[in-house]
């Protein structure tokens, strides 16, 4: 299924690719860096526990909503306004750090407004584009089924990762790109903060794969045995307005084979 909101750096585009490279076998399954949560919607629900994870206390609560109190979720958006105004007077206030002193409906409420009405998602600018928010309803709705049994946080990914580390443990991580940490301005994630995840998870018992742009600090950073660093690219959705096809490079770094699971599938079908 598809994820309920649009995010800056959603894993729409990757979220097969990404799957296909998980273990066969994981029994904890956790999103280190939530935001729209493409590839947690992706995953088939089985019997491995859930996490789902983002520091912006903002994103995690919208999430809460959705999972806990949906009909109340809508009926605050039932109303809303999709005009300029009104979005710059919700943007003036999350800007000034209105929405933590509301109650979480409101709260969610309006920052789901922010995010549906902005350009690209991107919670700044209005993107002056005809919507009804009623239209929104029916995918809240699955989103709340789908995330009836997932654990959501909001943690520091360092301790995150501490507290959920087992040897049958997954980490997905979709960090900030590097040099694109500014864009994320609710979580302050620095440069110095790429050291501290990779140091995070080469010291794990689990399993992880994280998800990033190709660019030479990240392959520097990450060169270290029994690292695996795989190429792969995707459409460029902002390109794509003036080049059509342009294709983005992209990394996907893991402490294990990611081809596992297709071996898996081989070794079924020979036997079947």
């Amino acid at each position: 299924m598809n994820s309920f909101i649009g995010w800056i750096g959603g894993k729409r585009a990757l979220r097969n690719e990404i799957l296909q490279r998980m273990p066969a076998d994981i029994g904890r399954y956790i999103e280190v860096f939530g935001g729209a949560g493409w590839v947690l919607f992706h995953k088939p629900p089985g019997a491995d526990f859930e996490v789902y994870n983002d520091f912006n206390s903002n994103l995690a609560n919208l999430y809460r909503c959705v999972r806990d109190k949906p009909a109340k979720l809508k009926y605050k958006l039932r109303y809303v306004l999709n005009s300029r105004e009104d979005f710059d007077r919700i943007a003036l206030l999350h800007k000034r750090g209105i929405f933590e002193k509301l109650c979480d409906a409101d709260r969610a409420s309006k920052f789901y407004q922010l995010i549906r009405y902005s350009y690209a998602s991107g919670l700044d600018s209005f993107g002056s584009q005809p919507h009804s928010m009623w239209s929104d309803f029916p995918m809240i709705d699955l989103a709340a089924r789908r995330l009836q049994k997932v654990v959501i946080e909001n943690k520091d990914f360092e301790k995150l990762i501490r507290q959920y580390d087992r040897p049958v443990s997954f980490f997905y991580c979709d960090p900030p790109y590097f040099a694109t940490e500014n864009y994320y301005k609710d979580v302050g994630f620095t440069a110095k903060d790429h050291i501290r995840l990779r140091d995070a998870l080469l010291d794990i018992k689990g399993r992880f794969l994280v998800s990033y742009n190709d660019c030479p600090e990240i392959r520097e950073i990450w060169h270290k045995p029994n690292i695996h660093i795989e190429e792969i690219s995707r459409l460029n959705n902002l390109a794509q307005r003036y080049d059509g096809g342009c294709q983005y490079a992209e990394l996907l770094i893991s402490n294990y084979d990611t081809s596992e699971r297709a071996k898996a599938i081989r070794q079924l079908s020979l036997f079947d």
